[in-house]
């Protein structure tokens, strides 16, 4: 079959050479029943162009005679704006796609159209509508993504104004524990060199602070004994 079709596709000229296998027989057979559908449908297609030319035709032939024998006129004998009129006429009919000439079918094609005008505007102005929300919409959304670039370079401002000052703060704070330890240092070596010269051990730093540490809790007893010094004081003498 493959090859009767090839022979019939390529008439007297060669057959180009092909490698012959299971797969290239099944492709060309596929080709074939493809071409042979196709063939088909065209050849249906022209029978029905034939169909319709005859039934023109003879639609054709039957108003000429109606309008050579029963009007005594014939396209030959119409005038120029009659020619054009009719040609108009033939125009409108092949536009709105009717099957004659008649008022009736012009009525119905135009009516048709008339419809699909107004389905078509209607779906114009939902589509409008969409489109208006569809804007809205993304104007909306434009706004919030602009707002929210706003407020994220904001915060990223702030957070390396933030980063800037807690890397200061970490600085001085480095600075100032650096500092503490050097002077804790110099004090300490400064109060053993005065020890190496006979100094106190009493009035050493630490010595210092853990009298201020004791006298605290003596000073509050003082203030209480002198309060109650003071209370006696108030006493009415004893007649």
């Amino acid at each position: 079959q493959v090859t009767l079709w090839l022979k019939k596709i390529y008439g007297d000229r060669p057959i180009p050479v092909y490698e012959v296998n299971e797969r290239t027989v099944d492709i060309l057979h596929g080709l074939m029943e493809r071409s042979e559908a196709r063939d088909g449908d065209v050849s249906l297609l022209i029978e029905e162009m034939k169909h319709q030319e005859t039934e023109y035709e003879a639609a054709t032939k039957e108003m000429q005679d109606i309008l050579e024998e029963d009007l005594g006129l014939s396209l030959n004998s119409l005038s120029r704006k009659a020619t054009r009129s009719l040609n108009d006429l033939i125009k409108c009919a092949m536009i709105l796609e009717t099957k004659d000439t008649s008022l009736t079918s012009f009525f119905c094609a135009i009516n048709d159209m008339t419809s699909e005008l107004f389905e078509t505007e209607s779906k114009n102005r939902e589509m409008q509508r969409k489109l208006n929300t569809l804007k809205k919409k993304l104007t909306a959304a434009l706004t919030m993504e602009k707002r929210l670039q706003k407020d994220i370079k904001n915060i990223e401002e702030n957070q390396k104004a933030e980063i800037a000052k807690i890397a200061s703060r970490s600085h001085n704070l480095k600075f100032l524990r650096d500092k503490s330890l050097e002077l804790k240092i110099r004090i300490r070596n400064a109060e053993k060199e005065l020890i190496a010269r006979g100094l106190d051990r009493s009035l050493t730093h630490d010595a210092l602070v853990q009298l201020s540490e004791e006298l605290v809790p003596l000073q509050e007893k003082v203030t209480s004994l002198k309060k109650e010094v003071q209370n006696y004081h108030n006493l009415p003498p004893v007649i």
